[in-house]
């Protein structure tokens, strides 16, 4: 019987897991059980299904409140020893809240967590889509269907990579259409390479709204499009392109002080230093002669608004929607595709690099900054 999602339904939402996973993903019933000892607390975490040796544990919380991304990554490196193939379910005593973790890990790589929630309410059809990548036919199993062959499809199913690379083709897509309304560029290398410049303008706003940070508004950008038209009527002289994203971009994001007249065109917006705001090599040669219409712009929010926009890549918004969501990854794909090109003169260094860098420079100095302020804190004696 194939894996339904009208049928599976009711059992994510009833937080029937274990019904879920062996009724309808075709999994075996596993009874283990396992306590982890991380910072002075126990976790006990037991086993919803297993398949070949891959489990499916979870971890109910008696207080309602889910472990933190550290713990989380902790307790999953200390299962790994005993269980090595695996994802974690981590859930309220009260079953309002669901998270689902599966953790990428490569040699020599930090492990990467991919989290993704489900709430009381939610009809849950977006992490239905993933969990039934996990489906097990009873022709498969009687084929001899292998650890490594589950293991393949958790990664299929969770992986934030393969999200990734399908928003990129989307936004290939999409980049082609955004340059051919582009007008006043008339070298073919340069409008494209604008309209790269204005969508990553346009992505870096939408993680920045939806935490509120553009005038406390999430949908900022759709609703000063709205507002614009209302005001000057759609692809006047007075354009939203014109008269409101460069004024945006160069005067209000890229400048710490705005004038009264200014504010109230943009209203409260943040100083984004950088240099992704700046007045752009291509602004400068072709000026006033660039135009982009309107619907260039609704035809773009149209895109971006068919996905969930969260700052944090480990972890969902709360408040989260069945649509698929996009962290900072994303943008660092599209920057690596886009940017790294010798004409352009830049180079995106990957999460994992600036990780490193970080962690052994800032860190450190951090410490030896504090260590010279508060010796006995680091030395235990006089200082």
């Amino acid at each position: 019987m194939p894996f339904e999602i009208a049928r599976a339904r009711p059992l994510l939402q009833k937080a029937e897991l274990a019904k879920l996973f062996c009724e309808e993903l075709g999994w075996e019933s596993c009874r283990n059980s396992i306590e982890i000892r991380i910072n002075e607390s126990d976790y006990t975490l037991n086993a919803l299904a297993e398949k070949k040796g891959f489990v499916a544990w979870i971890y109910t919380s008696p207080d309602n409140t889910l472990p933190d991304h550290n713990t989380r990554l902790k307790l999953d490196r200390k299962l790994s020893e005993t269980s090595f193939e695996h994802l974690i379910v981590f859930r309220t005593n009260d079953q309002a809240r669901q998270s689902w973790m599966w953790v990428r890990r490569e040699a020599g790589r930090p492990l990467r967590a991919r989290t993704y929630e489900y709430q009381r309410g939610q009809a849950g059809d977006a992490l239905l889509q993933k969990i039934q990548r996990l489906y097990i036919s009873l022709e498969e199993e009687e084929s001899g269907i292998s650890i490594t062959q589950v293991s393949g499809r958790a990664r299929a199913a969770f992986d934030v990579e393969r999200i990734t690379r399908r928003f990129y083709e989307r936004f290939q897509r999409e980049h082609a259409a955004f340059l051919n309304f582009i007008k006043g560029i008339p070298v073919e290398e340069d409008r494209a390479w604008y309209a790269s410049v204005m969508l990553n303008r346009l992505m870096f706003l939408y993680f920045v709204q939806k935490k509120g940070f553009l005038d406390g508004d999430p949908n900022y950008l759709r609703n000063r499009l709205k507002a614009m038209q209302e005001r000057h009527g759609r692809d006047k002289f007075y354009s939203f392109y014109r008269y409101f994203l460069l004024r945006l971009f160069h005067e209000g994001l890229g400048k710490i002080k705005h004038p009264h007249e200014l504010e109230s065109l943009i209203g409260k917006v943040p100083y984004i230093n950088g240099g992704i705001f700046d007045v752009h090599a291509i602004e400068e040669n072709y000026g006033k002669d660039i135009q982009i219409p309107d619907n260039a712009f609704e035809a773009i929010f149209d895109y971006f608004d068919e996905y969930d926009w969260a700052l944090d890549p480990e972890r969902s918004q709360r408040n989260s929607t069945d649509r698929e969501e996009i962290n900072p990854d994303v943008l660092g794909y599209i920057f690596e595709k886009y940017i790294n090109q010798k004409q352009m003169g830049a180079y995106y260094t990957k999460e994992d690099i600036t990780e490193y860098i970080s962690k052994n420079t800032i860190i450190p100095f951090l410490f030896n900054a504090a260590r010279q302020k508060c010796r006995i804190a680091f030395e235990g004696g006089v200082p």
